[in-house]
């Protein structure tokens, strides 16, 4: 296997495993960028306070299901360096 392929595999399986769900609201959508701004709270599995932040997204579909003002569950783990969404569903 190709070691490119294989770390990226690693990183995904450890954002995997450091996901917790948390809720948000959707501030902005960038669908040409693949991000999504949220406005959150705590977030302690990211050692992180309430803010409102960028975030990429794992999966570039999901941004389709959402809109500006959306209440939102969604899982968020540090993926090769970047805070990303790694699931998102409406509340």
């Amino acid at each position: 296997m190709n070691r490119g392929i294989a770390a990226t595999l690693l990183a995904l399986a450890a954002a995997a495993a450091q996901a917790q769900a948390y809720d948000g609201e959707v501030m902005k959508i960038d669908k040409a960028q693949n991000k999504l701004t949220l406005k959150h709270g705590e977030l302690k599995g990211l050692d992180m306070p309430p803010m409102t932040m960028v975030f990429r997204m794992q999966d570039a579909k999901a941004l389709d299901t959402l809109a500006v003002g959306d209440r939102v569950r969604f899982d968020a783990a540090k993926v090769g360096g970047a805070y990303t969404v790694t699931a998102i569903r409406k509340m």
